[in-house]
């Protein structure tokens, strides 16, 4: 059976395909448009469908629109409460309502050949728990998903047993734990619905002083449910502009409201368990994004193992609509088998795309050795290899690599990047290595969704990785699944004696991660990086 999963109501249109139980493909669309976020998320924009990322996963199987059994659309309208607070975006909710039911017809028109009969409207948290308890490594499990909004709800917790979803408790709008931290982030200075992992680090350089005041709106309630009230946030810390200047309230804001959404999903983490006792929990949803709030769920909650769908924001949604339609239909569903589920290039379409740019370039006896020796010499590859990444984090397949023993390249990635100081960079390591450098958070970590301490004795040494407050969110690498780049990291560890190297994603400020060689070529053509490794060859900068 081949089903097509699409999420297009908010933020992050995505697509997946799914046959016969098994992730074939899945892409946002923001890597096609080169449009952060794929489109804004208002009401206005609803109607827009991730033409371009379906039609890719229809062509990397052979498929076209007219050969799909289903179309799994992440948003179900019939489900929209339109009088509950918060629904109703500036009088405009009606519309976001009506392009939701015309998107059979708005597909159709995206996707020649579809038959419009085959769409069917999934819950949008029900999506999202699939896109976590379906796609999990371990079966029947504790499912939390918590975001923004859906339909009329902002969190859904439940359970899968024998591959059916229970569902145990919701919350309804306008209680949410995603609106708060986009508030928040708005009052920072930020744009919502977008830089709220900005909140998450800016926290780590304040202090939770006002944390027992917020406990007053934000606090989890005894059903499984909780409540988020209105905050006056000026209060705290007067509002920001974009490029206002920060100050110490605006970091200690920032760490009040992380560790009250902290305590928030801990309870509501304890409830779930109590309920089914099971030992692992899937979580999925924009707040399963936050790596501070996920490590102490992990290390705080009755749960032995915590798993965190790596496109966990709307985005997933398309894979769980898919999943969960399949489910539903009697399919079998397997579980993810890796983020790197977008497109590649052979090597020969990747040598006419560097010759066709005239540029030069060699093709050296190794490229992983290559890199590991201009990383030793402190030098900033850009490292484009395999399938994209699903998801917001570089997994080693669009990164920027640089060597994590050099401070000052902390400051160096973020000047490249054109993002701000407070943002630190991740350590990529090989996962039988990791328990060594780093502690607390969960290994092995493929998908960079917890933070870890980092070891005392090794925070001197890789210092451009280690943040603020001596954690780092690690990508661990397994040897296997990742021959490549354990190759580099071992050539990189001979020469250095480091066995970590910087990891973030291959992109500027404002603009999505890189997805294809037209996008590589221009990255580092724009940006001051030494060398791009794409597919076995090696682009060096010239003088």
């Amino acid at each position: 059976m081949r089903i097509l999963g699409i999420n297009a109501v908010f933020h992050d249109p995505a697509a997946a395909l799914v046959v016969d139980g098994e992730i074939v493909a899945a892409a946002e669309e923001e890597r096609f448009s080169r449009r952060k976020h794929g489109k804004e998320a208002v009401p206005f924009s609803a109607w827009e469908q991730p033409q371009h990322s379906a039609n890719w996963c229809l062509r990397h199987a052979g498929l076209t629109a007219s050969d799909l059994d289903a179309v799994a659309y992440s948003y179900d309208p019939t489900l929209v409460d339109e009088t509950l607070p918060g629904t109703d975006q500036g009088g405009w909710e009606k519309l976001r309502t009506l392009y939701a039911r015309r998107a059979p017809a708005f597909l159709k028109t995206a996707l020649p050949g579809l038959d419009p009969g085959k769409v069917r409207f999934v819950r949008h948290h029900v999506a999202h728990a699939a896109s976590a308890g379906l796609a999990a490594p371990f079966g029947d499990c504790a499912v939390l998903t918590s975001d923004g909004r859906g339909e009329s709800e902002s969190y859904v917790a439940g359970e899968y047993r024998e591959g059916k979803f229970v569902e145990l408790a919701n919350q309804v709008l306008p209680h949410s734990l995603g609106l708060t931290y986009e508030d928040v982030t708005q009052h920072l200075g930020f744009k919502r619905s977008s830089d709220e992992y900005k909140v998450m680090a800016l926290a780590s350089y304040g202090t939770p002083i006002f944390l027992a005041r917020l406990r007053e709106h934000i606090h989890a309630g005894a059903d499984g449910g909780f409540r988020a009230d209105p905050v006056d946030w000026s209060q705290f810390a007067p509002e920001r502009t974009h490029d206002g200047e920060m100050l110490p309230e605006h970091a200690d804001l920032a760490a009040s409201v992380q560790r009250a959404v902290e305590e928030v999903l801990l309870d509501l983490a304890r409830w779930l368990h109590e309920r089914t006792g099971h030992r692992d929990l899937a979580m999925a949803g924009g707040t399963a994004l936050n790596c501070v709030a996920n490590t102490r769920l992990h290390a705080e909650s009755p749960f032995e193992r915590v798993w965190v769908q790596p496109a966990a924001g709307d985005a997933g949604t398309a894979l769980g609509a898919a999943l969960q339609l399949a489910a539903d239909l009697g399919e079998s569903t397997r579980p993810m088998p890796g983020a790197d589920l977008g497109r590649e290039w052979p090597q020969e379409r990747l040598r006419e795309w560097l010759d066709t740019a005239s540029v030069a370039y060699e093709r050296p006896p190794d490229i992983a050795e290559t890199v590991a020796e201009t990383l030793a010499e402190d030098g900033i590859v850009a490292w484009f290899q395999g399938r994209s990444e699903f998801g917001p984090r570089a997994l080693g397949h669009r990164s920027l690599l640089a060597h994590p023993g050099r401070a000052q390249n902390l400051e160096r990635l973020n000047d490249v990047k054109g993002r701000e100081q407070f943002r630190p960079v991740a350590p990529m390591v090989l996962a039988e290595r990791a328990a060594e450098l780093f502690t607390r958070g969960p290994v092995p970590s493929p998908y960079m969704l917890f933070v870890h301490d980092v070891e005392p004795s090794w925070q001197d040494r890789i210092p451009a990785v280690t943040h603020v407050d001596g954690t780092a969110r690690i990508q661990t690498v397994d040897s296997e699944a990742e021959p490549l780049l354990a190759r580099m990291l071992r050539g990189f560890e001979r020469r250095t004696g480091l066995p970590t190297v910087v990891n973030t994603s291959l992109n500027t400020s404002g603009r999505p991660m890189v997805d294809d060689p037209r996008d590589a070529l221009e990255c580092f053509g724009s940006a001051p990086i030494d060398l791009l490794a794409i597919g076995p060859f090696a682009v060096r900068r010239t003088a």
